[in-house]
């Protein structure tokens, strides 16, 4: 093998020397653009394929924002150019992601259907081109639908009518949507997300309203027929009404405990009861309001206020006056006959009277604006609000200050009450922190009332009986050591004088001993006396001969060493 590979080597070395300078130029060249367009493949075949969420640029900013942050808030990792246009990884991410813009009303209106659905115009025939229209619109709205996290597989069926010469003749086009929830959604009875479907298949088939969309799951249930919900709304309406109470009593509550505990104790106040009235019904209020005329404004450059105002001009006017002076008319009857008027009328014949009527009508014109206002959601009818404060009670000491004990063995204690000022002020508290309103007929009750202790003077007892316990034990304890330690010294101390009298008395004798034994030596030297000695004699006389030269040259060595040895005894 690596001959061969000299072999191929040494025939390049040779066939580079036969070419010119300009075939080597050009070779190299070649070389160069083959590796280039290698890399370019490359790097073009690693890069992350994505495809585009529209066909169409989305030329409003807001709108594209709106977009962006949705995409976001779902996790999706996409890139928005310049022109408007935003790419996504892959197609199922684009239909998920249609599929919820056009449930949120996302869709910007200048997209197309064709741009939402990814679908192509066809130049075929016309019969050809509308089946392919329907089906390519079902197959899409299958997999846009199918493509939401709630929803494990969906059937689409539509019905797209001929078109008709008159309008009256036309009939509608219609669709109905099967679709099987993944287990543990609550696609069936959210409204939202079964609204959001509808929305989706109106959106999706030009010319079909929502009234003929029909939604069922698998089981055959008809899951967007809303009329039928009113009932289910107005429950849900009515239990979120009751859950704003709740929030609404529950943060009067902490807000009333929170300051009144602070203030009291945190064991000596309890709420009752707090009770908010809410009028859940929404409310619009329109007023007419008149105000005058301003004919010359302030000046604000001078101190004084010059305002000049009128409170209405005329603006058109009406001027009747009518008199009359004559007889009365008295109609007779027939000729030849006499008239029907009654005998006391009759009398009146003859008489001249009057008639006058002045009128003036004027219409002025004043300023006038109408305010159009919505109440609140809800709004605030009664505030009722009980409130328990329990006295303070305190532990009695005797003289010398000790706690005061009853014969039963409890701790004494004494109970004072609150004061009728200090419940006064508590209930001022908390008529201001809830905005307590008379005419609202709100009420704040704050009573003292005794709260029953039993358990806790028990426990409090117990566990004063069990410290008394624990320090009687405590100094019976060190009594005893103490008297243990005491013998113990006792015992020690006499135990080292019985021994240094044991001591002192075998030294004696040893020395009386010795003394005797040196008499005889020294008699028995003077009487020339030849006197044999033990080994052990001789020994010890030795060391004692020893010690008496060590103490005579090193006293000092001599006395530390007694001490220590009296220090070991």
């Amino acid at each position: 093998m690596n001959e061969w590979f000299k072999k191929m080597i040494e025939q390049l070395r040779n066939a580079w020397g036969r070419i010119s300078g300009l075939q080597k130029i050009i070779l190299i060249g070649i070389v160069v653009a083959v590796v280039a367009g290698i890399i370019v493949v490359s790097m073009v075949s690693s890069t992350p394929n994505q495809i585009a969420l529209f066909t169409s640029p989305v030329t409003d900013q807001n709108t594209l924002y709106k977009i962006s942050m949705r995409l976001d808030e779902e996790n999706v990792v996409h890139r928005t150019t310049e022109s408007g246009l935003i790419y996504v990884d892959n197609k199922a991410t684009a239909q998920r992601m249609i599929s919820i813009l056009m449930r949120e009303d996302l869709i910007p209106s200048d997209i197309s259907v064709w741009d939402a659905f990814k679908m192509d115009r066809w130049t075929v025939t016309d019969f050809e081109r509308e089946v392919n229209l329907q089906r390519a619109v079902t197959e899409s709205l299958e997999q846009h639908i199918e493509a939401l996290d709630d929803v494990d597989s969906a059937q689409v069926t539509l019905v797209m009518p001929e078109t008709e010469l008159f309008a009256e003749d036309q009939d509608p086009v219609t669709a109905s949507v099967i679709i099987t929830p993944k287990p543990g959604s609550d696609i069936i009875t959210a409204r939202n997300k079964i609204e959001g479907i509808e929305k989706l298949v109106t959106f999706a088939v030009q010319g079909l309203a929502s009234e003929n969309v029909i939604i069922t799951d698998y089981r055959g249930t008809v899951l967007n027929d809303f009329e039928d919900l009113a009932e289910f709304d107005r429950l849900e309406l009515t239990k979120r009404q009751m859950d704003q109470k709740a929030s609404l009593e529950k943060k009067y509550k902490n807000e009333i405990l929170t300051e009144l505990r602070a203030i009291f104790g945190e064991d000596r106040v309890r709420i009752l009861r707090v009770d908010v009235d809410l009028d859940m019904s929404k409310k619009t209020v329109e007023t007419d309001e008149f105000f005058p005329i301003t004919l010359t404004a302030d000046n604000p450059d001078t101190p004084f206020d010059e305002t000049e105002v009128i409170k209405n001009v005329p603006r058109s006017e009406q001027l009747i006056d009518e008199s009359y002076r004559g007889t009365g008319f008295n109609p007779e009857g027939p000729p030849g006959q006499e008239g029907q008027t009654p005998p006391a009328y009759k009398d009146l014949e003859g008489l001249v009277g009057e008639y006058e009527n002045n009128s003036n009508t004027i219409n002025y014109e004043v300023n006038e604006r109408k305010i159009y206002e919505e109440k609140n959601p809800w709004e605030i009818q009664r505030i009722t609000v009980g409130v328990a404060i329990d006295g303070i009670w305190t532990r009695v000491y005797t003289d010398k200050g000790t706690v005061a004990i009853t014969p039963e063995g409890s701790i004494e204690r004494e109970y004072k009450t609150i004061e009728d000022i200090d419940l006064n002020k508590a209930r001022t508290l908390i008529e201001h922190s809830i905005g307590y309103d008379k005419l609202r007929g709100d009420s704040v009750t704050v009573q003292h009332l005794t709260f029953d202790r039993t358990a806790q003077f028990e426990f409090e007892d117990q566990k004063y009986r069990n410290q008394k316990r624990l320090q009687q034990a405590i100094i019976y304890s060190i009594i005893g050591i103490g008297v243990i330690i005491a013998a113990f010294i006792i015992f020690r101390f006499i135990s080292r004088e019985l021994e240094r009298r044991r001591r002192l008395r075998e030294e004696e004798l040893a020395r009386q001993h010795q003394a005797m034994r040196e008499a005889a030596l020294r008699s028995a030297e003077e009487d020339s006396m030849d006197v044999e000695m033990s080994v052990e004699e001789r020994a010890r006389m030795e060391m004692q001969e020893h010690a008496m030269n060590m103490a005579r040259e090193h006293p000092e060595d001599v006395a530390q060493l007694i001490r220590t040895w009296l220090v070991e005894e």
